[in-house]
């Protein structure tokens, strides 16, 4: 019998779901970013659950305030990728006994601004003793049926887009880690990234409403593992004409004897949309983007062939390896 070591966090959902009895009233299915269930009259309830563990999930140098703020955001994220409303949030903590009363109001603080930002609230929730921090919020949210974006929608010849640069986050996360020193000027960007993450809630919304969007995903596992998903539930392949990083991150990479194509491609804790756009509306798409404040950048296209690969200076096309972060096998 494999132990979750061996199995990792995918395949270990993969069987729970196996034993989960399916209803019509759920939508999307199992398995997109968010839960759904049917209200009637075309309106959805939204629901995702999601668990900061202070182990695997809060990095050196990062405070109880940040840590509750971003177990909200993680939340907010992916109902921006399917373009629902956030309304209201339970938040279960799991508490050290060591922790003190200004710890607790230092993180009720981080749950209460989490929520607001995104003009949401926190209505309640539950406390328990635990050996180590544990912070699992539960979002509920509203979406019109026709308007939610699934994983599951892309075609050939649409058009990829994320909405922000990808790379700065590893550097971050390395810096904080693994204590590399990074550039002045870059550090800061890189630091507040990781410790102030944000959701692209309005971008995601208007995009939504717009029907111009034909896929999307959260991502937050990184842009190789989130292309992963969108191909698998769309049944398309992608090609990468570019990689969404800046120059200065790039070359802040390499200075540190550090890939790009990896900060980019395996990085995680982004937080951008992993989108696809409908043939011919990219224009479109851009200026609705860029309304609410947001530059949409096209990095390639999807293909008929399932798969994900990076074309080359040369031309030719590079497969890019299926991996990202994981529970258990990291």
């Amino acid at each position: 019998m494999r132990t979750l070591a061996e199995l990792g966090e995918r395949e270990a959902i993969e069987i729970i779901k196996s034993a989960l009895e399916s209803t019509s009233e759920a939508y999307p299915p199992l398995g997109d970013d968010v839960s759904g269930w049917r209200l009637g009259g075309g309106l959805l309830a939204i629901l995702k659950a999601d668990m900061l563990v202070a182990s695997t999930d809060v990095p050196p140098g990062m405070s109880l305030y940040q840590a509750a703020r971003k177990a909200v955001v993680t939340n907010i994220s992916d109902l921006a990728a399917k373009g629902a409303r956030p309304l209201a949030i339970l938040a279960s903590l799991g508490l050290p006994r060591d922790l003190t009363e200004q710890d607790l109001l230092e993180m009720a603080r981080g749950l209460n601004d989490g929520a607001r930002e995104y003009g949401a609230y926190v209505i309640g929730g539950d406390t328990n003793e635990c050996q180590e921090l544990v912070i699992a919020c539960y979002a509920f949210g509203i979406c019109r049926e026709g308007e939610l974006v699934p994983r599951s929608g892309a075609r050939p010849g649409d058009v990829l887009a994320v909405t922000g640069e990808f790379g700065l986050t590893y550097l971050g996360l390395k810096a904080l880690i693994d204590g590399l020193a990074l550039s002045p000027g870059l550090r800061e960007r890189a630091l507040e990234a990781v410790l102030m993450p944000k959701a692209r809630l309005r971008v995601g919304l208007a995009l939504a409403r717009s029907g111009l969007v034909t896929a999307s995903v959260d991502s937050s596992d990184g842009l190789a593992w989130s292309l992963v998903e969108l191909s698998r539930a769309s049944k398309v392949g992608f090609v990468l004409e570019e990689l969404p990083i800046r120059p200065d991150v790039a070359e802040e990479a390499m200075r540190l004897g550090l890939s790009p194509e990896e900060a980019c491609l395996y990085g995680g804790e982004e937080y951008e949309l992993v989108l696809t756009v409908r043939p011919g509306r990219l224009e479109e798409a851009m200026s609705i983007a860029r309304s609410v404040g947001v530059e949409l950048w096209p990095i390639g296209r999807a293909v008929k062939e399932q798969g994900i690969w990076l074309r080359k200076e040369d031309g030719s096309l590079k497969p890019v390896e299926a991996r990202g972060w994981e529970h258990f096998r990291q």
